[in-house]
């Protein structure tokens, strides 16, 4: 909204309207203003859903602290969902494609997560949403930005090509091709030839090739869209975990979307160039805030929890995001926490139920899943797990800023992956 304000005040000679113009002083803006947003109106929030009595059911697993988190109010998601959309919907360029997508994915994953958290507190069923709506919700994303995707003409990029040198084959300049062209091209780490294409995968079509090779790029997105925000809600185990997680996450996203949408820097990085990808920037920006935002109430100990509200949406943006700028096959490494989080739980049940069928009793790899509630167990005899360590148990705020060193961690090595090739 206000950029079009401005651009119009700015045809107009307006003084410091064109400020607007520059994404870096919109991305900025939409910072400052969704950190503001989310501690201003977190506090208020939080009184209410405490005199609506939303709080935070707890199971008793033996885990240190858990009881004292008992009624805790959640469903806290709203508060990085208005600190997310108010600033990108006055900062940024709503005509844009990508955006509208990013808002489509805010509001369609947030209203799923807030169902679920609905029928936790005030129906009292502790299951929630069911999981195959969940399921079926996030299939139904998937498969509009897939779609969207596919059939918009916005869609396009300019494809980097190497100019090499003729005696030692080193790579002397990147240039990009003239013409904005649609594609099935994707960032890959670490090889050489640095864009794959999910034609390759389509060969078999024959002359239906083109038409195979979006249906495995649409099959792929839903793929992406339910790993992620699935593994985002199970990162959402402990206080300040998945909100300091994403903003990391966030981070490192925004970076590459600059990357991708500036001309030179995705020369020198030698990735696409996509045009429009600077408004996601923006949405980036609001992003981060929003999440670093929200730890001033949830870092440890908690005065709100997220709830899937925030979780399932979190994850949804992160993987819709990688997907629109290319980078989604960088998720493994950029995810790493999440990619954990789930991997943790995925052995677990299936060594558990392998061990009942075969031995009459379900053994554990972890002493508990997911991966972070291990350390908050002490090991024990009684518990029969393969791993054991550490015996002692781990604070959860350590546990907490570990997990985000990692996080950070993940997130250089990912921008670095591109030079690494």
């Amino acid at each position: 909204m206000l950029y079009d304000l401005f651009n119009y005040l700015d045809q107009l000679d307006f003084p410091g309207a064109g400020m607007f113009k520059y994404v870096s002083f919109r991305s900025g803006l939409a910072l400052i203003l969704s950190l503001f947003i989310s501690t201003a109106i977190g506090r208020r929030i939080i009184d209410r859903l405490q005199r609506l009595q939303i709080g935070e059911t707890v199971r008793d697993l033996g885990l240190e602290g858990q009881i004292n988190k008992k009624g805790t109010p959640t469903m806290g998601g709203v508060i990085i969902i208005i600190a997310i959309l108010i600033p990108v919907l006055f900062c940024a360029r709503l005509t844009n494609i990508y955006l509208i997508l990013m808002l489509i994915t805010t509001v369609w994953l947030g209203t799923i997560g807030f169902l679920d958290d609905y029928i936790k507190v005030f129906r009292k069923n502790k299951e929630g949403l069911r999981g195959h709506f969940k399921i079926i919700g996030q299939i139904g994303l998937g498969l509009i930005v897939g779609i969207v995707l596919f059939a918009s003409p916005d869609v396009v990029i300019r494809e980097n090509m190497e100019v090499r040198s003729t005696s030692d084959n080193t790579i002397e300049q990147v240039n990009f091709h003239s013409n904005e062209t649609k594609s099935t091209k994707t960032t890959i780490p670490f090889l050489k030839n640095n864009n794959f294409d999910y034609a390759f995968l389509a060969g078999w079509a024959g002359r239906y090739k083109t038409e195979a090779t979006w249906v495995i790029f649409v099959l792929m997105t839903i793929f992406i869209v339910t790993a992620v925000s699935n593994g985002a809600n199970l990162t959402d185990g402990l206080d300040g975990l998945a909100a300091g997680s994403s903003a990391i996450i966030g981070i490192a996203l925004g970076i590459l979307a600059y990357v991708s949408s500036h001309a030179q820097f995705a020369s020198f990085l030698n990735v696409m160039f996509i045009p429009g990808a600077e408004e996601l920037v923006v949405f980036a920006a609001s992003f981060i805030g929003a999440t670093i935002g929200f730890l001033w109430y949830n870092a440890y100990p908690a005065q709100v929890f997220m709830g899937d509200t925030g979780s399932l949406t979190l994850g949804g943006i992160i993987a819709v995001f990688a997907i629109i700028i290319r980078k989604e096959l960088l998720i493994p490494i950029l995810c790493g926490i999440f990619l954990a989080e789930s991997i943790s739980v995925l052995i677990q049940v299936c060594y558990f139920k392998y061990t009942k069928k075969r031995y009459g009793e379900g053994k554990r790899i972890l002493k508990i899943a997911p991966l972070h509630h291990h350390f908050q167990m002490p090991g024990d005899a009684s518990v029969k797990a393969i791993i054991q360590k550490p015996y002692n148990i781990v604070p959860e705020s350590k546990i907490v800023v570990r997990f985000w060193l990692v996080g950070i961690i993940l997130a250089v090595i990912t921008i670095v992956t591109l030079k690494m090739r």
